[in-house]
């Protein structure tokens, strides 16, 4: 089976791009590489993580581009360079046109912090979404690892993973225990899975091959 080139895309401090690092050095994803760290700004910390790591660094700055579509024209042929065969989303801050997300069809994986369908879709990211569930009062949130398409958080589910809301609760301190118990476990074993070619999608359906 022919090594797995995976293409990080990253927007912020990384923390899920680590969690990939990590899994990769402990043997925790197989049949694959990071072939490189793609960043929508200049200044994030994930490209130091990557340098760190000896993974290649290249920043596309949403900031120099006026429109949605022509940031993510210029993100495709970048990303087409690398010939990826898996993108990960780990922490990009941008939404994705839909020629992005068909010319990568069901290449794409976003890690969300929430049990989707719950808060999840436009509007929901970063701690707006632990905020959201606060105010909800639910004593159950998580994480999902989803594929990506033309729908914000509507791509099918590979895997989630449920987190207590605990009382006194903050939006920082939930937002920190899914990442810790939720996020920085599934991210990496949904990797792995379509790595190994374990995942079919049928019928909007993901299956896991045994």
């Amino acid at each position: 089976m022919r090594t797995k080139r995976i293409v990080v895309l990253v927007s912020g401090g990384g923390t899920n791009l680590k969690a990939l690092i990590d899994a990769l050095q402990d043997g925790k994803i197989t049949n694959a590489e990071i072939a490189a760290v793609i960043s929508s700004t200049p200044d994030a910390y994930a490209l130091s993580r990557a340098k760190e790591a000896n993974i290649t660094g290249i920043v596309v700055d949403r900031k120099k581009y006026t429109g949605r579509n022509e940031f993510t024209t210029e993100l495709i042929d970048v990303v087409k360079a690398q010939n990826p065969d898996c993108i990960v989303l780990a922490g990009f801050m941008c939404i994705l046109s839909t020629e992005f997300c068909r010319e990568f069809d069901r290449k794409i994986i976003n890690v969300h912090p929430a049990l989707i369908p719950s808060f999840c879709g436009d509007g929901y990211y970063g701690l707006h979404v632990h905020e959201a569930a606060l105010a909800k009062g639910v004593k159950v949130s998580g994480a999902t690892v989803h594929f990506v398409n033309e729908v914000t958080d509507g791509g099918p589910i590979i895997l989630q993973k449920a987190v207590d809301v605990l009382q006194g609760d903050t939006p920082d301190s939930l937002q920190r225990r899914i990442m810790e118990q939720a996020e920085w476990q599934i991210l990496p074993e949904a990797v792995n899975l379509f790595c190994n070619e374990k995942l079919m999608i049928s019928e909007d359906r993901v299956y896991i091959r045994t």
